[in-house]
């Protein structure tokens, strides 16, 4: 017989504890009976049928709940998320619990079959489909008003009655994934099936990107180290180094499609069918029907959301941009300034002061770009999208714009306005390694160390309590509630994306820009996979099939890429010398070789398959055995209604 929700008891003699829900101190008592309620009930009252009990603390609140699942619930759940797991055949399928048996290293009692990071995830899911159903308000808070469909864990969170919801580490896996990840300096790749295993999908394949995006720098970086020995000032040569940068930029993108689809079959995020997406958290409208599902949820017009993207977003990021080229302005005042010092004093200290005007723009614009972030959050959430995924693509294009002309705008305009290599060169190396330095005190050096200092005061504080409840389990949920939270892999990717931006707009003239970011790059992932174990709370596994809109970011790099590179190699005297005594021949030609090049890359694109022609069979086969099961099926329906 199938089973079903109804015959699913919510007792558990071991009870696990896997995510953390801390609300308010002093929220009120039939808040916390009423919520804990709707979390225990069975599916069929609109309940989450999961498992909850309070943290006890020194002086008795309790604020502090601990959510765990029967792991008969568990694998229900895993059916209704839909995760891809293998087969006794080595096939990846969906997991139902009617075929469990099919499924590799199941049995009915190994506990390990999810792995923690996916019970944590189902239990979010759960959590987040928590639906009001006739309450009119939030039991206690009468200014707190639901309506039928409303997230119940959204409301308590936008009014501050929910702190944080946050799963919990696993501490004898995690030491052990710290030790083979970053706890032993050694050359090899990356535990990523560790890393997906423990932080899930999204996470393990920005490490994968990492890695991959290091080993493919080394080609750039083994060709940079001579030539920048031996043709140091002989500008003429960076036109093979030039040639190279075009046909590296686009391969390298290509073949990381192909290995993103290994990985993510393997994994088994290539094959979960996206789910209908529900309204954000921040959404807010007058209540109507959505003609989709037929629930009741909040509505906006999207002529208003228009209104406020081009009369308000755009115009204010115009504003960004001008203030942007008002301080590269400003920067070169200061180059000149540097330079008329150095030809009057001619000395060694002058020598360094040429160096300074960059290095304080470098700041600047880590600075800027900091603020402008928090500035696109504000306007991307005023813009109230009704999904995530509109409002990241808002997001990540308002930001990738003002970060692309902040850090890029003074090097086109030493390069193609000033004719100065020599600055190029000298502005390239100063803001490459000066954002990589920063990047790496802000967003590791610093976290680690107030991390430190802040878990030496929780310790001495925990042991000195006095209490019957399991110490370590006290001690780790106090630690771990105070950690930082990860705010997902935006930050990383757009430092990735900027550093790609420095290796393939302008390498030629500082060939050593891609040595800089593989040392980078490599000390990256130690710093990241520090803060990632030591600094932040564990995050949520978030399922996902590939880098998402950063792998168009990267290709319209590369695309930009072609065009400053076949400019800088019209600009050469090499090239120069071909064409005497015209320079419209020159300039028609060089526009000529760009849009072969375009092309080249475009039918290169086309021609390398996004995925191996192994996967490609292995889809396609398992569409057909879907499409087989589902002909049978319905032969069997025709055939009983027949009978009838």
């Amino acid at each position: 017989m199938k089973e079903t929700w109804s015959f699913l008891d919510t007792f558990e003699p071991n009870f696990r504890p896997l995510v953390v829900i801390e609300l308010a101190k002093g929220t009120k008592k039939e808040t916390i009976e009423w919520f804990t309620k709707r979390i225990v009930d069975k599916k069929a009252n609109g309940g989450a049928q999961l498992l909850i009990k309070p943290l006890v603390t020194e002086n008795g609140d309790e604020n502090i709940y601990l959510v765990g699942a029967s792991h008969l619930r568990l694998l229900l759940g895993a059916e209704t998320v839909g995760l891809v797991k293998e087969c006794n055949d080595n096939s990846m399928r969906s997991f139902t619990y009617s075929s469990r048996k099919t499924f590799k290293d199941f049995a009915d009692d190994n506990h390990n079959f999810l792995t923690m990071s996916e019970c944590q995830y189902i239990i979010k899911h759960e959590l987040e489909n928590l639906r009001a159903k006739d309450e009119k308000m939030i039991p206690g808070y009468p200014q707190a008003k639901l309506y039928p469909g409303k997230s119940i864990v959204r409301r308590l969170l936008t009014n501050g009655i929910l702190l944080q919801i946050f799963p919990l580490h696993d501490r004898e896996e995690l030491k052990k994934l710290r030790h083979t990840w970053y706890g032993r300096v050694k050359i090899g790749y990356q535990p990523l099936d560790e890393i997906r295993s423990y932080f899930g999908e999204t996470i393990a394949l920005y490490f994968g990107f990492l890695e991959y995006f290091t080993f493919a720098l080394i080609p750039m970086a083994v060709i940079g180290i001579p030539y920048y020995v031996f043709a140091w000032e002989d500008y003429d040569k960076y036109v093979m180094f030039a040639t190279f940068n075009l046909l590296w930029s686009t391969v390298i993108l290509e073949v990381w499609k192909r290995i993103c689809a290994v990985m993510t079959y393997r994994w088994g995020t290539l094959l979960m069918k996206r789910q209908f997406e529900e309204p954000r958290p921040g959404f807010h409208g007058a209540l109507g029907i959505n003609p989709v599902t037929g629930r009741e949820e909040p509505v906006y017009s999207s002529i208003k959301r228009q209104l406020r993207i081009y009369l308000v977003s755009v115009p204010f990021v115009c504003l960004c941009l001008y203030f942007s080229l008002y301080v590269m302005m400003i920067y070169f005042d200061l180059e000149h300034w540097a330079l008329n010092y150095h030809e009057e004093n001619n000395s060694t200290f002058s020598s360094l002061m040429l160096y300074v005007p960059s290095i304080i723009y470098a700041v600047v614009i880590e600075i800027m770009n900091r603020i402008y972030r928090y500035a696109a959050e504000f306007l991307t959430s005023w813009e109230n999208h009704r999904l995530e995924s509109s409002y990241q693509n808002h997001l990540i294009l308002k930001v990738l714009v003002f970060n692309f002309l902040n850090c890029f705008a003074s090097l086109f305009y030493i390069a193609f306005v000033l004719f100065d290599m020599k600055l190029l060169r000298q502005s390239l190396a100063t803001l490459l390694i000066t954002s990589q330095i920063l990047n790496q005190f802000a967003e590791s050096l610093l976290p680690y160390w107030l991390q430190k200092r802040h878990v030496k005061k929780i310790k001495k504080h925990t042991h000195s309590l006095k209490t019957d409840t399991d110490l370590s389990l006290v001690e780790q949920v106090n630690l771990e509630k105070e950690m930082g939270t990860y705010f997902g892999t935006f930050d990383d990717y757009l430092e990735l994306f900027l550093q790609f931006g420095y290796v393939s707009l302008f390498s030629c003239v500082y060939p050593l820009a891609a040595v800089f970011a593989v040392l980078n790059n490599i000390t990256e992932i130690y710093s990241d996979a520090l803060k990632m174990c030591r600094v932040y709370k564990r995050p949520f596994a978030e399922p996902t099939a590939n880098i998402g809109v950063w792998q168009l970011a990267f290709e319209t790099m590369s695309v930009i890429s072609v065009v400053t590179n076949c400019i800088l190699i019209g600009m050469s005297p090499q090239v120069n010398a071909l064409f005497p005594d015209s320079k419209m021949d020159l300039v028609l030609t060089v526009a000529l070789v760009e849009h072969l090049l375009l092309a080249i890359k475009f039918v290169m694109a086309f021609v390398i398959p996004d995925k191996p022609r192994e996967i490609q069979i292995k889809l396609a086969k398992l569409e057909f055995e879907s499409l087989e099961a589902l002909k049978q099926q319905q032969m069997k329906l025709a055939a009983e209604s027949l009978k009838e």
